[in-house]
């Protein structure tokens, strides 16, 4: 009778913190990503147009551009931090 009261588990304990890592990791770059080409998007279309203008700009515009993109290898590095914890 003993053999029917104990706990029964599907998976280890830890595997599902561990499957929640991937998921958080996906979701911060995922995120990143996104909100990174939207601004390149939007950045980058309006550099274009500033640049065609008056191409005194061309530096200014290509550094908001870059801190458009800098979201995304903000994201890649929270992702390996969320991977690089042990749970």
């Amino acid at each position: 009778m003993s053999a029917l009261s104990a706990p029964v588990f599907a998976i280890t304990p830890g595997a599902a913190a561990n499957g929640q890592q991937f998921l958080a990791a996906g979701l911060a770059f995922g995120l990143a990503a996104l909100g990174a080409g939207i601004g390149v998007g939007t950045s980058g279309s309006a550099a274009i147009a500033a640049v065609t203008e008056k191409a005194e700009v061309r530096t200014t515009a290509l550094i908001f551009v870059v801190l458009a993109e800098a979201i995304a290898i903000y994201g890649f590095a929270i992702a390996f931090i969320i991977l690089g914890q042990s749970g």
